[in-house]
């Protein structure tokens, strides 16, 4: 417990004097320098989680939740589609399909994935309801194809031109095999926000896409949408103990390369940041040692008149925990308030110095996004007043060790 006589003195000491003017100074640089570094780390951290966030959305709006495929000739168990425990997680359970072509337009040639719906699952898909689509939602008949964004810019084609898709499936004729060729009209434009997407992927007709790869009915993949895609893992164990003798994988597993790096690299910022606290943080042992140095006199008096080492190590000890403690609250308070105005201040600062920040084209979102993650916050903050506390202990057991009769010897 912490007496009122060690409070009295600890607040005293605080309290900025004229002739301790360097000492002043080390103790505003030790505050402002943890309050920055914890503002860093947490604006740092919040604009990361953001990215991830949106990632995540994209990804999720553009692929199934989970895929299941079948090993074999005989497809996917569909009386399994009724067990209770999948409706319960699914928001909606679709079949595709899809295989590699080659877009053909004007003299010039992409390879691209196409994926095969039925035209009710196409009307529901999330990239076909988003603002950015163009084009015929209702459908997707048998000749129709839907292409993405970037695609349509490489190829230069707008909804109601022709394109011709050519399939690795051969087609026997007179002379040998001939790669199978056929027209499509596009009827829509979508746009998923991540370029690879809409560069490589195009959406056509189920039954067109079977009957152009030669694919038979068993072959069809089955996509399950779920109500909370974040918890993968353990609703990706549920249907796997449905679907135990086929072979089912989820967003994540396709991504997890990305997350990985994703999460190494957030790791890794969150070392480095944690850096500018540690200097700033000692600094505070500069100022505690000149503390000490500038207040011997008053030490000895204090032990001349009774007061106790372990009470001049909590003096001094309290006076290191309120600079670190209180410059983690400004910089709590400094870095979730930024966090929560970085918008503003990226489109202060463009307008003010007519510069480009975070451009929308590169990075494929339209502002830069934030979230603030309270656990993250709660980390740096542990974090930020462990290192003050460590930083603290020695010079606080030095101030005990002073003796007060060598102190008060010229005095």
């Amino acid at each position: 417990m912490i007496s009122t006589l060690e409070k009295e003195i600890t607040f005293r000491f605080l309290k900025a004097r004229k002739k301790d003017g360097f000492l002043n100074i080390i103790s505003i640089f030790s505050f402002i320098g943890i309050s920055l570094g914890v503002a860093v780390l947490i604006i740092v951290m919040s604009v990361m989680n953001g990215f991830r966030t949106e990632l995540i959305n994209k990804i999720v709006g553009f692929n199934s939740h989970i895929t299941i495929k079948s090993y074999d000739e005989k497809g996917v168990d569909q009386s399994k589609l009724n067990n209770k425990n999948l409706k319960f997680i699914s928001e909606s359970i679709i079949f595709s399909n899809s295989g590699e072509a080659i877009i053909l337009k004007n003299n010039k040639s992409k390879g691209i994935v196409l994926r095969g719906y039925n035209s009710n699952d196409f009307s529901n898909l999330k990239i076909i309801n988003n603002n950015k689509f163009k084009g015929n939602k209702s459908e997707l008949n048998k000749n129709f194809i839907s292409i993405g964004n970037e695609l349509s810019f490489a190829l230069d084609l707008e909804i109601g031109d022709e394109i011709t898709l050519m399939s690795p499936s051969g087609v026997e004729t007179i002379i040998g095999s001939m790669p199978k060729q056929k027209t499509f009209i596009v009827t829509s434009i979508f746009n998923s926000g991540l370029a690879d997407f809409d560069n490589s992927i195009a959406l056509i007709n189920l039954d067109t896409l079977d009957e152009f790869f030669g694919y038979n009915i068993y072959d069809r993949n089955i996509e399950i949408y779920l109500k909370n895609p974040n918890n993968i893992q353990t609703q990706k164990q549920v249907v796997k103990n449905i679907f135990n003798e086929e072979f089912v994988y989820s967003w994540a597993d396709m991504n997890n390369s990305l997350f990985s790096a994703l999460k190494v690299e957030r790791n890794v910022m969150f070392i480095i940041l944690s850096l500018i606290i540690i200097v700033a943080a000692f600094n505070i042992i500069s100022g505690l040692t000149i503390l000490v140095k500038n207040k011997t006199r008053d030490i000895a008096i204090l032990k001349s008149i009774g007061v106790l080492n372990k009470s001049i190590v909590k003096i001094f000890f309290l006076i290191g925990i309120i600079i670190g403690t209180s410059a983690t609250i400004f910089g709590i308070l400094l870095g979730v308030t930024f966090s929560i105005y970085i918008e503003n201040f990226r489109q202060f600062l463009s307008s003010t110095f007519n510069i480009s920040l975070f451009p929308e084209e590169i990075y494929f979102l339209s502002k830069m996004p934030s979230e603030i993650n309270p656990s993250s916050i709660l980390l740096i903050s542990i974090c930020s007043i462990i290192i003050t506390i460590i930083v603290s202990i020695f010079p606080a057991i030095k101030a005990a060790k002073l003796d007060p009769i060598k102190a008060l010897k010229y005095e």
